[in-house]
């Protein structure tokens, strides 16, 4: 692609000090700021502080199209293990590929602002932090994204997976991610010594009692094709072993495909938690909420066609395939018409596809009979040891945005949408 050459190298200095440099979630001063000063000195009019550390940069062509470039700023709270010489220290690391993810979207948005007389239109960049608590878009939207910047025809967005580099995927008419929601649970003892125990009601006891009859959910409450997912990333509970605390805390995950499962999933895990509090003796009811919540990435299957085909064309054939629904999830359904309840907007198209960060050696040499059999041996996202492979990874995420970018900007806007 023209122009991308040139760009290369600056770009993944760019990926490289973001990845050395991450930022919690609702704390991405730095990386906000880095990518905002690059959208300015291609041109773009960048406004920050939306939504949080959410940066915007506008970029208009003339009359035609509005097309929004999201990706995601935040970094995940692991501990990086994968020996790369530019490895993040401390608590922190890009396991998601959000610095990739920024570093792609800063090239479209660049080989864009280069190539001008290949469309019209305006051409709105979009970084958003917090979307790995799933709290980020719904910020930004509430904070007037679309009032302040206009409503967009389409938006589009990408994620890595461990999937061979150089290679995209996309899912035809069926979710790309699934719906999630994240519930907070703390159950209420009654502390005392451990010498003791019949004096006490034991929170942590209780709490264990949770996470098994937990599982029961998927196991016996939802059917086999619903494809439903239910974790506890944590339990925490007291500081010393002789001492029974006065409460347990539980951090609880739930993923499915469909809005009717994930109710039902989210409604199971409230009766399961209320009656083992209740089964226990706990003095008072557990307190429950649910923190985040986020729809199925759903993308337009129309645009989905187009993306596909164009990506085919400049990419290759032999790099382009279909796409399984993931049990990961994220907030990006919400810039749809799933998030009308924020911003009013309804047919607006969302483009969304996976792209691979593998690097072709490590592929060859991870075992298995298939491309399934070596994705289930790799690193996955949030993975301390998920290492993308920027000299194949970086080219193919910029060049796959910017073709869908163009392929938006020089489309006819769905009708029922006013570009405005």
């Amino acid at each position: 692609m023209r122009h991308l050459d040139a760009l290369l190298r600056p770009l993944t200095e760019f990926a490289i000090d973001l990845h050395m440099h991450p930022e919690a979630s609702g704390g991405e001063v730095r990386t906000a700021a880095g990518l905002g000063t690059s959208l300015a000195a291609e041109d773009y009019a960048v406004t920050s502080g939306i939504g949080g550390h959410g940066v915007v940069g506008v970029l208009t062509n003339g009359d035609g199209p509005r097309v929004y470039l999201r990706a995601e700023l935040d970094a995940l709270p692991v501990e990086e293990r994968t020996g790369l010489p530019y490895a993040a220290e401390g608590a922190l690391m890009h396991a998601c590929g959000h610095d990739l993810h920024t570093a792609a979207l800063l090239g479209a948005a660049s080989l864009l602002a280069r190539a001008r007389e290949h469309w019209r239109g305006t051409v709105v960049v979009v970084g958003q932090p917090a979307e790995e608590t799933l709290t980020g878009a719904r910020a930004m939207l509430e904070d007037g994204l679309y009032d302040r910047f206009g409503r967009p025809d389409t938006v589009l967005a990408q994620h890595s997976a461990p999937l061979l580099a150089g290679m995209v995927a996309h899912g035809y008419g069926q979710p790309v991610l699934a719906g999630g929601a994240d519930l907070a649970i703390t159950l209420h003892g009654r502390g005392g010594h451990a010498g003791t125990p019949h004096l006490t009601v034991d929170p942590v006891l209780a709490a264990a009692a949770v996470v098994m009859r937990l599982q029961g959910i998927v196991a016996r409450e939802c059917a086999p094709a619903e494809q439903t997912a239910l974790t506890v990333g944590f339990l925490r509970a007291g500081t010393r072993s002789n001492v029974v605390p006065d409460t347990a805390s539980l951090g609880v995950t739930v993923r499915a495909l469909s809005p009717a499962s994930l109710d039902r999933a989210v409604a199971a895990v409230e009766r399961v938690v209320r009656a083992e509090a209740a089964a226990s003796g706990c003095p008072r009811d557990p307190d429950i909420t649910v923190t985040a919540r986020s729809p199925a990435v759903l993308p337009d299957p129309e645009l989905t066609t187009a993306l596909s085909a164009a990506h085919r064309e400049h990419l290759g054939p032999q790099r382009v395939m279909a796409w399984a629904p993931s049990m990961a999830t994220e907030d990006f359904a919400l810039y749809g018409d799933a998030g009308r309840d924020i911003h009013g907007g309804t047919g607006i198209a969302l483009g969304y596809w996976m792209f691979g960060t593998t690097g072709p050696r490590q592929w060859a040499a991870t075992p298995g009979a298939n491309a399934a059999e070596r994705l289930a041996a790799l690193p996955p996202n949030h993975s301390p040891e998920f290492a993308p492979h920027l000299p194949i990874a970086l080219p193919t995420a910029t060049t796959a945005l910017t073709t869908a970018a163009l392929t938006c900007l020089n489309r006819e806007p769905k009708a029922g949408t006013d570009g405005r």
